[in-house]
């Protein structure tokens, strides 16, 4: 099996963070009516897009497993947080346009594969995180 690469986020300067995974880099960023720069996407933008993104993958290896054309496949969603506690998305809506040539009765295998990429799945059977916080001694920083 193969070892998964690491996620490295440094800070960047304001709101921005700086994501960088296998030698790709993304920027997080807040609003500007939310103090940011918007220079990126928020990491909750990136979760989402991250959900519909995985989605997507899986339906286009479907599609073409099938031997149908993927042109004009798209996905769009809109998510809703709430202020309870804790905060959190509490609903995400995608909608998904299929390619055109697509059978109809490719439709509903089609949406039991999208409904059970890594992404979703994860959400379903949350995994555990661990957090660590390493304090660099004062003498380090100085020499």
């Amino acid at each position: 099996m193969n070892t998964p690469p690491t996620v490295d986020v440094i800070y960047d300067g304001g709101d921005r963070l700086r994501i960088s995974v296998r030698g790709h880099h993304v920027i997080t960023d807040q609003p500007v009516d939310s103090g940011g720069d918007n220079r990126g996407a928020t990491p909750t933008e990136l979760f989402v897009g991250s959900l519909v993104a995985c989605m997507g993958f899986y339906a286009q290896r479907f599609l073409r497993r099938n031997r149908v054309e993927t042109d004009g496949l798209a996905l769009s969603a809109t998510f809703e947080t709430t202020t309870e506690h804790p905060h959190r998305v509490s609903a995400i809506h995608v909608g998904v346009v299929l390619p055109p040539e697509t059978p109809a009765r490719l439709v509903d295998p089609l949406r039991r594969v999208m409904d059970t990429c890594t992404v979703h799945n994860t959400l379903r059977h949350e995994p555990t995180v661990t957090l660590t916080l390493d304090q660099p001694e004062i003498g380090k920083l100085a020499g």
